[in-house]
């Protein structure tokens, strides 16, 4: 009869997986709270400390560090030697292990998280249990994932309880990717432990020496940019943002939907009003704050509404049934929030392509680039205005509600492809220039692409103004102020000519490229 011995932390399946097992005619070991779940389903099995005439001990710290454990598990059945030391000891073969890891990383990134949390949700014991299954994958299989159980348990029905030799290679590549990742979760994390004796968990500081990434696919998408690249997306096994996101409704995302859902995304966080940002191309087409949702939405769409066809929208409230009626007019493809009521998903269900992704928020601490040969790592641009780096440089003083506005296109310009330039009013975007190769140039656009009214609006830039032609274009479009870093050799003259048209202009020593 073979054996199986569960082991689990994430006990997802685990009970139909192991009765599959039994009718097979397994024999089932278990340990602790897995034996439990087991037995409470009328699932036979047997204790480890059965096997090993051994309890569990140290508070569960040990349990299946054992020779009849391992030897059971590592010992090579086409080896006399092997067979006559495992009988000589009493060694019960086992067969196949079912394990999965305590959670670590979700442990790690809990806020204010305790040391003592952190070292006892490091996994001893099924991580050596994996490897050792794995590397006698010729006579073990070892099962990590309940996301396999469905696989395996129909092989194993088709073929009278045995798996075949590509399956339990397989599964050994996935126990060795699963234990070196689990291990490298254990490392990073650790390394932000301080060591003056308090064990405290300390926020990120520096870039580590080593930078260790590991990453759990979660789907192959369609294609990557284009039909001819391929793609897929991975986790990093937190639960939270995008890439943990629930899609609720909708038809499979692609590589694009993803890559604007992000951006849509970012926009939605970076306010505490209640905002909606539309997104085409990485880029706000349209952005704005309201009292209620469904307002916010409305005014964004007045930016920009030939662009908004076919975009992706990022909320930071809940959507309720009334902002559901108004974004059902436009075609989207993504909808990112923090959820959907019922009346919003009923509204939604006769649109059936239209994706919609719940995200619980994530803020981002890097963001990488691909280089050939590595890697560019750098912090994550979430640096925030203060009232002190406000330099209002111009002779006129910009009025409250321009600054209330300047303030308002500054957090929406950090999100425009560079160079870039924003125009708006008090809580809602006029007229976007992005990634131009010359500011002026970015400037005219923004103002081309406006459908509102300009007069009365004011800009922002997310650079300096390298000369005054960017602030002749945009006082000719009808703006009253600008938001900008400086910073350039004629900040001077670019002053001057604010001066000399009337304009007000806050200096914020803060440049947000985004390239």
């Amino acid at each position: 009869m073979p054996t199986a011995l569960l082991s689990v932390s994430d006990k997802t399946g685990v009970v139909d997986f192991a009765r599959g097992l039994a009718k097979l005619g397994w024999s089932l070991i278990s340990t602790g709270g897995t034996a439990k779940a087991l037995r409470a389903a009328d699932v036979p099995v047997r204790d480890v400390s059965e096997i090993t005439n051994f309890p569990e001990m140290l508070d569960g710290r040990v349990k299946t560090l054992h020779p009849k454990v391992h030897g059971g598990i590592l010992h090579r059945r086409q080896e006399a030697s092997h067979r006559s030391a495992v009988a000589e000891h009493g060694i019960q073969p086992i067969d196949m292990v079912v394990v999965n890891l305590y959670a670590f990383e979700k442990t790690a990134s809990k806020p204010g998280v305790h040391f003592e949390d952190l070292i006892e949700n490091i996994d001893i014991g099924g991580p050596s249990m994996i490897r050792s299954a794995a590397k006698n994958f010729e006579d073990v299989a070892v099962v990590t994932s309940p996301a396999d159980y469905d696989a395996i348990a129909g092989e194993m029905q088709k073929s009278g309880g045995a798996l075949s030799a590509e399956t339990k290679w397989r599964l050994a590549q996935k126990a060795f990717a699963t234990t070196a990742a689990y291990d490298s979760a254990i490392a990073s994390t650790l390394e932000r432990v301080s060591a003056n004796g308090s064990f405290e968990l300390r926020a990120g500081e520096g870039f580590p020496e080593t930078l260790r990434l590991s990453f759990k696919k979660t789907a192959d998408l369609r294609y990557g940019e284009n039909p001819h690249q391929k793609a897929a997306m991975y986790s990093d096994g937190s639960g939270t943002g995008v890439a943990n996101g629930r899609q609720v409704q909708g038809k499979e995302l692609s590589y694009n939907n993803i890559v604007d859902l992000q951006a849509a995304w970012d926009v939605a966080q970076d306010f505490e009003e209640t905002v909606c940002a539309i997104i085409k191309h990485t880029n706000p087409c349209g952005t704005a704050t309201g009292k209620t949702l469904a307002e916010a939405y409305k005014k964004a769409l007045e930016c920009d509404p030939v662009s908004a066809f076919g975009g992706v929208i990022g909320v930071n409230r809940v959507v309720d049934g009334d902002a559901a009626e108004e974004m059902a007019k436009l075609f989207l493809e993504v909808i990112a929030a923090p959820g959907f009521d019922d009346a919003a998903k009923a509204k939604f269900a006769a649109k059936k392509n239209l994706r919609l992704v719940e995200i619980v928020h994530s803020p981002q601490r890097w963001v990488l680039k691909n280089v050939s040969g590595g890697i560019l790592l750098q912090d994550a641009d979430v640096r925030p205005l203060a009232e002190s780096d406000l330099k209002v440089v111009s002779k006129r003083q910009p009025t409250a509600e321009e600054k209330r506005a300047l303030l308002f296109a500054w957090k929406v310009c950090k999100h425009v492809k560079s160079n870039a330039i924003l125009y708006a009013r008090d809580g809602q975007t006029v007229g976007v220039g992005a990634g131009q190769m010359s500011r002026v140039d970015s400037c005219k656009i923004g103002a081309m692409k406006a459908v509102l009214p300009l007069k009365g609006t004011v800009a922002a830039s997310d650079a300096f103004f390298p000369f005054p032609d960017g602030v002749e274009e945009i006082a000719k479009a009808g703006a009253t102020a600008i938001i900008q870093p400086g910073g350039s050799v004629r900040d001077q003259e670019v002053i001057e000519a604010a001066d000399r048209l009337g304009l007000a202009m806050i200096f914020t020593g803060v440049r947000h490229f985004r390239h």
